[in-house]
């Protein structure tokens, strides 16, 4: 085993034990296939709410003891205790073809652990870039990164993102460990790498991962479906699903946001250094749906070679760099420029995005850009792959 992949493999090993001490969420795994949701739930479609109550109760559960609630609009959330949620799942299914039913995944950022698979963001010298507002008359591509919330306290100016208050985050170590949690400044190092690369975009910065990068399935298709005024939405974050299928509810999401539009979804490929398995929200781009090509699937490669800890696969549309990316960060004792060098497909996602936003004014809108995009780096490749350099 090459020392590159004894560092992922430790990597991925620490990830698992934290993310398996979480209570409330379940991991399975068969055939070394690793799955992750929140337990003693799942989702359906609201049409669906009868069918899926009844079976539940076919599955031994009384009625009194399932709860229901909405985090969405249409979309309901079933919860009793000691639930098979796959056997759930599937008879659901059987009953409901073509219905909005599956379990409430959990995606983590990509990186998830500190650093992502080669360590911990280590400090940086601050870049001599150009990190500036957009010009006056200007009109600019409305970039959404949703993310981590936004830590005030960098040297990421005010003036080149927006957030509202609720998505501004505080939290340093949430666990009382004595270190930053897993994701402090992801949010603001994914935005530091699009207003680096182009002045053209308008980024707004909206929470819905947490401090250590997590979010359920419900959560980011609630926040996709809510937002407005966007252009091109950065997705670095992701996971896999049970049997491998699409994520039912994000897909419906996704298919709102995007069919019909001419919106594009850039998305992190992930950082389990495989190649069989599809990674969501990424895996999308070879969906086969009308709206798949609006979707971009970006991997991460060093210059040189795809990265050893870079997932990869027929779904993936093209690499970008995602090793040793150096961006803004936040203030801190331990990062005293506020600017740091982290690696994954996290930050190879917004080299693309910005990508897109500089061919926008010759190609007139996004998803021109991004068909302009693919054309270019198709006679460019790195591990088999189109590669923006």
């Amino acid at each position: 085993m090459s020392v590159a992949r004894e560092r992922l493999e430790r990597w991925l090993q620490h990830r698992d034990r934290r993310l398996d001490g979480i209570p409330w969420l379940r991991t399975e795994r068969q055939d070394g296939r690793t799955v992750r949701f929140v337990r003693d739930e799942i989702l359906v479609q609201e049409s669906g709410t009868g069918v899926a109550h009844r079976t539940l109760t076919g599955l031994g559960h009384r009625t009194s003891e399932i709860r229901e609630d909405e985090p969405a609009a249409g979309l309901r959330r079933l919860r009793t205790k000691d639930l098979d949620v796959a056997a759930a799942v599937r008879r659901l299914r059987g009953q409901l073809p073509g219905a909005v039913v599956g379990p409430n995944h959990v995606f983590t950022s990509t990186p998830y652990d500190h650093g992502g698979p080669f360590g911990p963001p280590v400090a940086s010298t601050a870049l001599d870039a150009k990190l500036a507002p957009l010009a006056s008359g200007a009109s600019p591509v409305r970039v959404v990164v949703l993310d981590t919330g936004v830590w005030v306290d960098s040297p990421l100016p005010a003036a080149c993102y927006s957030a509202t208050a609720d998505n501004h985050e505080t939290v340093l170590d949430g666990d009382n460990d004595g270190e930053l949690d897993s994701d402090v400044g992801h949010a603001n190092f994914i935005a530091g790498v699009v207003v680096q690369s182009t002045e053209g975009a308008q980024v707004r910065i909206v929470k819905v991962l947490d401090s250590f990068g997590i979010c359920t399935e419900a959560d980011l298709a609630a926040k996709i479906s809510a937002l407005t005024d966007v252009d091109v939405l950065n997705l670095s974050l992701g996971g896999f699903s049970i049997g491998d299928q699409p994520p039912a509810v994000l897909h419906a999401a996704l298919q709102t946001f995007l069919e019909g539009t001419g919106r594009v979804v850039v998305a992190a490929a992930g950082n389990n250094g495989i190649a069989d398995r599809p990674f969501w929200p990424a895996a999308f781009s070879s969906s086969g749906t009308a709206w798949a090509p609006q979707i971009l699937a970006v991997a991460a490669h060093n210059g040189t070679t795809v990265c050893d800890w870079s997932n990869h696969g027929p779904w993936v549309t093209l690499v970008a760099p995602g090793e040793d990316i150096v961006s803004t960060f936040i203030n801190h004792p331990s990062f005293t420029s506020g600017w740091a060098q982290w690696s994954g497909t996290s930050f190879a996602a917004p080299k693309v995005v910005a990508a897109i936003v500089e061919r926008v004014p010759a190609a007139g809108s996004v998803t021109a850009a991004a068909q302009q995009l693919r054309a270019a780096v198709a006679g460019q490749p790195i591990g088999g792959y189109p590669a923006l350099q």
